[in-house]
């Protein structure tokens, strides 16, 4: 029997992985009622961090030797050149690897360089990541179909070279761009949707949808403060967030979330939980904040939209809560359908706000009569090579969709981004949503 030592490093790092998660499961199920509310969202956060850097320690096991290993028996592996080349790679490692731990030390007002950095080398890594690994699988594909597999010759060499070389300037080449792309303002996208029963006097009626700002180790105030001035030159009727706006603690960004308080549509700025709330573990503080800027959360709730021309005319603004609640056990939350709409008639027409698709594909299963769903959560990806993970995981991943006769779905591709500052085959976006009177 092979013992814990004998195993390849590999293997030893999905143990670690293994372990972790185990840990996560036992916490959740056995430490929840024993540990005090602060403790238990801080061990959390911490195994959360340490289960991604045991997964990625066998992704960076793989970046070293590709990058550094390979050229070791090279006419250069004694050169300064390649001291610094491969003090260089270690950096870059360790810098993605301490993105995660951002989140427990590295929050304030305005993002710090460390995490900004740190970040940007994670997103290269998965792009790196894609490519060695494409690379790899191109170069065996070669082999098998040119019958050389097991030869080794000078032209094995090179391309075994080569493929490093290829794959890092590849990525550095789309890391700039995606921080370039990301570095710019997001774009305003009008779209216009149909609203069976949606009463004539609210025809043209503006909503604007946020989604996925994500404040903590790399969005701040700054990058707050100018959506915010977007959203007030478009001049909504309506704001509504659904879900992400934060990845901290409502005490430690408080400065950076005051923007907000600016916001003032006439009929109402609503917002409803995403996934990443509940990972802060901090909900209730975030809705004391909120509300202290007139911003009201929908949880498991909704609200009467009446028409500034006639009172008697409305629609039903719903919220639900993230279906990531559920996951976590986390008190007094979890998507409720049937609360959320309750008092909602079908002779009115039903907007429901909804961060993740697959909740509005659930609520449209039980409910089929809803007109309209707002969702965000995929980010269109975000970055590639995630993208294509965003699409096949998610039953609506970007912009707007027609289930059945009078339902529509629109998905935020995001307003800001997560944790990596870079965009690369998505673009952020501010939605201005015209509403129409069938």
């Amino acid at each position: 029997m092979i013992s814990f030592k004998q195993l390849p490093i590999e293997a030893k790092a999905a143990v670690a992985a293994g372990v972790v998660f185990f840990s996560m499961v036992l916490s959740r199920s056995y430490l929840a009622e024993k540990l005090d509310f602060r403790t238990r969202r801080w061990l959390l956060r911490l195994q959360m961090a340490l289960f991604a850097n045991t997964l990625m320690l066998m992704g960076s096991l793989h970046v070293w030797r590709s990058t550094v290993t390979t050229f070791t028996r090279s006419s250069a592996a004694s050169s300064f050149c390649f001291m610094l080349w491969k003090i260089a790679v270690f950096m870059f490692l360790a810098l993605a690897h301490s993105s995660f731990f951002t989140l427990l030390f590295l929050v304030a007002e305005e993002p710090y360089f460390f995490s900004l950095a740190a970040y940007t080398c994670l997103g290269a890594y998965i792009i790196l990541i894609f490519f060695l690994f494409t690379l790899g699988s191109v170069e065996q594909a070669y082999k098998f179909l040119a019958g050389r597999g097991a030869k080794a010759g000078t032209g094995n060499k090179n391309r075994t070279a080569l493929k490093p070389v290829l794959a890092v300037l590849l990525t550095v080449v789309l890391t700039v761009v995606g921080l370039l792309n990301a570095s710019q303002p997001p774009t305003v996208n009008s779209v216009e949707i149909p609203v069976h029963k949606l009463p004539s006097t609210m025809n043209n009626l503006k909503v604007v949808l946020l989604s996925d700002i994500h404040l903590g180790p790399t969005v701040g105030k700054t990058k707050l403060a100018m959506i915010v001035r977007m959203v007030k030159a478009l001049k909504p009727d309506i704001t509504v967030i659904v879900g992400d706006l934060t990845d901290a603690e409502a005490k430690l960004i408080r400065p950076a979330v005051e923007p907000l308080g600016e916001l003032n549509s006439p009929l109402g700025t609503y917002f409803v939980t995403g996934n990443h709330e509940y990972y802060t573990s901090d909900v209730s503080n975030w809705f004391e904040l909120l509300k202290s800027f007139n911003i009201q959360p929908l949880h498991n709730e909704n609200v009467k939209i009446s028409s500034p021309k006639s009172a008697s005319d409305c629609f039903c603004l719903a919220g639900v809560d993230d279906i990531e609640a559920d996951v976590l056990h986390y008190s007094g939350h979890g998507m409720d359908l049937k609360k959320a709409l309750k008092g909602c008639s079908s002779e009115h027409a039903i907007v429901l706000l909804a961060h993740q698709p697959i909740a509005a594909k659930w609520a449209l299963q039980e409910r089929p009569d809803i007109n309209l769903i707002l969702s965000g959560h995929t980010h269109g990806g975000q970055i590639f090579p995630l993208n294509a993970g965003a699409y096949l995981l998610n039953p609506f991943f970007v912009g707007l969709y027609k289930v059945g006769q009078n339902t529509f779905v629109y998905v935020s591709p995001g307003t800001m981004y997560y944790g990596i500052p870079m965009r690369l085959g998505s673009r952020a976006e501010i939605t201005e949503i015209i509403l129409r009177s069938p």
